[in-house]
């Protein structure tokens, strides 16, 4: 056993030291393009975490919900009831699109999401803007993706992080973030008949 600790000991040094030298090159900071897609859960949840350690470290955080934004959930509750200083939420969507079932009213809800986000993405107190189910917006064509890419890359303040969450990123978001998290479904018990369920899913 003793063997065993030592040689354990050398090799952890070893990985030590090589993380030592990789993270001395890591010096820069900046504000990052973020996105969390796939078919799998825990993308906005994901983003939602984030927002718990902005809170922590005094980052002012802002909100805006595309698409599901009639919905009650759990952290919007949470957030506008204990943060409300901290945290900015607000919600341009009125259900899911096969809910509304009026194109253009939802093209209209999520193109005057977009401009309150751009003018809350500029304004440089907020350091993390999250842009919840953003990339359902543009899946589906309601906003343009070469205005948003566009925008992120040109206007965006050098230290604000901005999340774009949602199933079926474009491309084009794809290569401008400089973060990107695919979630993967291996297993929902929505397949098995049983339904969102409060705190897990909402």
């Amino acid at each position: 056993m003793t063997d065993q600790n030592t040689r354990h000991t050398e090799k952890m040094k070893k990985i030590k030291a090589a993380r030592d030298r990789m993270m001395a090159t890591k010096t820069d900071e900046k504000g990052l393009i973020i996105v969390h897609t796939g078919p799998g859960k825990g993308k906005s949840s994901s983003g939602f975490g984030m927002i718990m350690r902005c809170i922590a470290h005094g980052m002012p955080v802002a909100v805006v919900q595309f698409i599901k934004g009639a919905m009650a959930t759990g952290e919007r509750a949470f957030l506008e009831e204990h943060f409300p200083e901290e945290v900015k939420f607000h919600v341009s969507g009125e259900g899911f699109t096969w809910e509304t079932q009026d194109r253009e009213r939802d093209i209209a809800k999520a193109q005057a999401g977009w401009e309150l986000a751009k003018e809350l993405i500029r304004d440089p107190v907020n350091r993390f803007v999250m842009l919840d189910e953003i990339n359902i917006a543009l899946r589906n064509d309601y906003l343009d993706i070469d205005d948003v890419v566009e925008f992120l890359l040109s206007e965006k303040p050098e230290m604000t992080h901005v999340l774009c969450t949602g199933r079926n990123a474009k491309p084009e978001l794809i290569e401008a973030a400089d973060l990107v998290t695919e979630m993967t479904l291996v297993k929902h018990p929505f397949r098995d008949g049983i339904k969102a369920q409060a705190g897990v899913e909402f």
